[in-house]
């Protein structure tokens, strides 16, 4: 994929910060007054837009994934229209935000996916989007191969597709792997396969490696949050401790591997992990929903992190610059109950999201703190006292499970 004409001239829109295509890498060039102070400093008090931002489409899916974020299954009426899902871009094309990451749902389930694509590469504003891969026939595999600025990730959660298909439905590891042989048939170039580590899969990341370079793909991992119905299995799902420390050490020997600074709270162990190490929530990232809904993090769909809506006055702008909660946000936070930990400065205290839905206090440990400070700080929480993620979108069937995929679907 060549790069944008535009992209030259659009990354000096955060001065020392640079975005670069089609690497997709971000490197900051400090000023002499400030080359003495860590990066995490020079963001934590938010940017004037941001980096890039994750835009849930839709919450309709034709999977029923366990652990997915935003309970996705339905598609909620009252969607972003068309017409003001150009609006959105065409604003995100005036602060000059990088890139938006979409998803859902299964965001290629919307009639006007490809239209909406085509309108943020015209308007110069990439798109990165996660797919379960149900969709992407050899023609769109062929649309998408010619189309610059756009980055595809396959979600897969098994090398096989036993432990994939035990987490993301019957018949899903198959359609994955049906995609990733259409873009590579149609030259689509480093795709990414993107996995949420669980301790069933955890075992595997050499295995899916290989798979990753077969097709010349990145590999992409992500961790499992206690979000949406991840709720629900997350106690079931997420890495043992053991499994924590084997998965840093991995980590440490790939710095190719991307994770998305999904593991920071892991650079307790050691040295850092690459990445910016902070949770960027309100200050570099935050998160559009299908109904215009804006939140300060992707991984945290629930009222108390709502900032406002892109239908408000001001737009999508006025909650990014405005928005009481992203203030808040922005300002310098105590280590609370980490204060005496060594480790602080190395992990951050971990991630907000995973500390709220458990039950933690946001000034508390993570609950997969390295330390053993969050499975003590869990031990202390109340039965049913953890907040319950919202909105929800799951199907339910007769005998009130979800609606699993089985087999293959057509385009």
């Amino acid at each position: 994929m060549s790069q944008h004409p535009e992209v030259a001239q659009r990354t000096e829109r955060f001065g020392s910060l640079r975005y670069h295509y089609p690497t997709r890498r971000l490197t900051f060039a400090r000023p002499r007054a400030t080359a003495g102070r860590p990066l995490t400093e020079e963001l934590r008090g938010g940017l004037d837009a941001p980096i890039c931002l994750t835009w849930e489409l839709t919450y309709g899916c034709n999977l029923a994934c366990r652990h997915c974020l935003s309970s996705s299954g339905r598609r909620d009426p009252g969607e972003l229209s068309t017409g003001e899902c150009r609006e959105v871009i065409d604003e995100l094309a005036r602060l000059r935000v990088f890139y938006v990451n979409i998803g859902g749902g299964e965001p290629t389930i919307r009639p006007d996916f490809y239209d909406l694509v085509d309108h943020a590469v015209d308007r110069g504003v990439g798109v990165k989007f996660s797919t379960n891969g149900t969709t992407i026939t050899p023609a769109r595999a062929a649309r998408l191969a010619a189309t610059d600025y756009v980055d595809v990730q396959v979600s897969l959660d098994g090398a096989d597709a036993a432990t994939n298909d035990a987490v993301r439905g019957e018949g899903s590891y198959a359609a994955a792997r049906r995609a990733m042989d259409h873009l590579a048939a149609a030259g689509f170039g480093a795709f990414k396969i993107s996995v949420v580590v669980t301790r069933h899969n955890v075992g595997q990341l050499d295995a899916l490696e290989e798979l990753a370079a077969s097709y010349g793909a990145h590999l992409r991992l992500t961790r499992l949050r206690p979000a949406g119905r991840g709720a629900d299995v997350w106690g079931e799902l997420h890495p043992t401790a053991d499994q924590q420390v084997a998965l840093y050490r991995w980590l440490v020997e790939r710095p190719e591997v991307l994770t998305g600074d999904s593991f920071f709270h892991l650079s307790a162990l050691g040295a850092p992990l690459p990445g910016l190490n902070l949770c960027g929530a309100g200050r570099v990232v935050c998160l559009i929903d299908p109904v215009g809904d804006v939140y300060a993090c992707p991984f945290a769909l629930h009222p108390e992190f709502r900032a406002g809506s892109v239908r408000q006055a001001g737009g999508f702008a006025g909650v990014w610059r405005s928005a009481d909660l992203f203030r808040r946000l922005r300002q310098p936070a105590a280590a609370g109950a980490c204060a005496s930990c060594g480790s602080y400065d190395a992990c951050q205290g971990g991630c907000m999201a995973a500390k709220f839905f458990t039950g933690l206090p946001l000034e508390g440990p993570d609950p997969e703190c390295v330390h053993g400070h969050g499975e003590a700080a869990l031990a202390a929480v109340g039965p049913g006292t953890a907040p319950r993620p919202g909105p929800g979108h799951s199907r339910p069937r007769a005998g009130g499970e979800p609606v699993a995929f089985r087999g293959r679907r057509k385009a």
